[in-house]
């Protein structure tokens, strides 16, 4: 794919060079909305609005969906109210909500003032509702039924209202307050007798979400059950919108990577790494590694606290960075399994204990294990092959380490696991709680605990 796009863009250059219009409308045609944004994305912002000019109208909105906010406001602003008006109208509400969402009030401002008043209100109506809320990414476009309609008089309400809708295979039937009842889907319509009603056709059994229900929890649940949209309902049960599964898939891709970043103490942004500024990194990064580095000042102290017992035994210090990283490692490693569980709703607060029980076992017999084979190691390789040890420190050095080993990955999976938890029944995100912060806290305890071993078994 990669490179057809550099293919396709040195053959538009060419035939823009030579002002071939009608040809560079014809391969453009041709090309997958996503494909054209991504095109755009590499191309210099003088070539961009004469393109996307030449686009259909149904394509020309696509495109514009799939373009980063930046771009996005660009067009808008070299837009002529009519050619905004045309791409507004073209948008689906939950489309349009969302770049409303991204752009400045004056932007914002003429946006809707060239939709429609159906269409404003349909915007507006999504916009009240909270960010990464189940009713802030659903769409009002789609298809209901009557349960005393026929199956006849069901396909032709889809033949006359669903050109528009987001999707027509699955259709909803509610009663006259709106309630929804039931679904049913194009297949099981075209199948049946055409005098059929569509109540003994439904299927009742209905899973639907919350309007105010977490936009994770609803990615969720069309992953579950394999949903190609989940119907969205208000407090008293109300067919309000849906949520179709390319939302879906967006909301995972945006959940996924403010989890990835936060694990990774950066500050979440929605914008491609191509299209983030130099300082504008900088700004993402450097608070967290401010405070992770301030914190990090309390194993200094550590070290400073317990310097001339180090004296005693120098060997000591060259096993500090070795059990520091090996217990956040082993923290990060219970953190991470119990986020994604968190977010996957396989475990609950309640499951705390169940979850402390396996991971003590868990650590103890990973803690064992790497003791062993450090004792081995410390007494092959630190002492006979390279002489770091003392013939007298040979065995209670190496007995040190490898108790501070087991106790380390102990209380790192203890942290790793429990932590993340304490976060979700706080209503605080896990991922914050990942891999630097509990590092920190682990490489804090396993120097207290390195530090008390060595004082209790060799006596300094």
């Amino acid at each position: 794919m990669e490179r057809n796009i550099i293919t396709v863009d040195v053959t538009i250059d060419k035939l823009l060079a030579e002002k071939k219009y009608k040809t560079l409308r014809d391969i453009l045609s041709t090309m997958n909305a996503y494909d054209i944004a991504m095109l755009f994305e590499d191309m210099h912002d003088s070539k961009i609005p004469l393109l996307f000019r030449m686009l259909p109208k149904e394509l020309a909105a696509d495109v514009f969906v799939e373009m980063d906010e930046d771009t996005q406001e660009f067009l808008i602003k070299g837009f002529s109210d009519s050619e905004l008006k045309e791409i507004v109208d073209e948008l689906s509400a939950d489309d349009a909500a969302d770049i409303i969402e991204e752009m400045p009030a004056n932007v914002v401002k003429r946006i809707l003032r060239q939709a429609s008043p159906e269409a404003r209100k349909d915007i507006n109506g999504l916009l009240k509702y909270p960010d990464s809320s189940a009713g802030s990414i659903m769409t009002t476009e789609f298809v209901y039924l009557r349960p005393s309609m026929t199956v006849e008089e069901a396909i032709k309400r889809i033949r006359r209202t669903g050109v528009d809708k987001e999707t027509i295979y699955t259709c909803y039937v509610v009663q006259n307050n709106g309630k929804l009842i039931g679904i049913i889907t194009i297949k099981t319509l075209l199948l049946a007798e055409e005098d059929e009603l569509v109540e003994n056709l439904m299927e009742t059994n209905v899973i639907s979400v919350g309007t105010l229900d977490d936009q994770e929890l609803v990615a969720q649940t069309v992953s579950n059950y394999d949903f190609l949209a989940v119907p969205v309902v208000d407090t008293e049960g109300r067919l309000v919108g849906i949520v179709t599964v390319d939302d879906a898939v967006d909301v995972l891709v945006e959940e996924t990577t403010e989890d990835i970043q936060k694990m990774a103490a950066i500050a979440t942004t929605d914008k491609p790494y191509t299209k983030t500024g130099v300082f504008e990194t900088w700004r993402h990064r450097i608070p967290w590694l401010l405070l992770l580095m301030i914190s990090a000042t309390f194993t200094g102290i550590i070290i400073s606290s317990f310097e001339e017992r180090l004296a005693a035994v120098i060997a000591l210090t060259a096993f500090i960075p070795m059990l520091m990283g090996t217990g956040g490692n082993a923290g990060s490693q219970a953190s991470v399994t119990i986020i994604r569980s968190l977010s996957l709703d396989e475990i609950e607060f309640k499951d705390i204990f169940y979850v402390i029980f396996k991971e003590c076992r868990v650590s103890l017999i990973c803690g064992i294990t790497l003791a062993v084979v450090n004792f081995v190691k410390m007494l092959l390789v630190d002492y006979l092959l390279l002489g770091h040890l003392k013939p007298e420190q040979a065995v209670p050095v190496s007995l040190v380490v490898s108790l501070t080993l087991v106790v380390t990955v102990f209380v790192a999976k203890f942290i790793g696991c429990t932590l993340p938890m304490v976060a979700k029944k706080l209503h605080l995100d896990p991922a914050v709680m990942a891999s630097p912060f509990i590092t920190t806290i682990v490489d804090a305890v396993s120097l207290l605990v390195y530090f008390f071993i060595a004082t209790a078994i060799l006596h300094i």
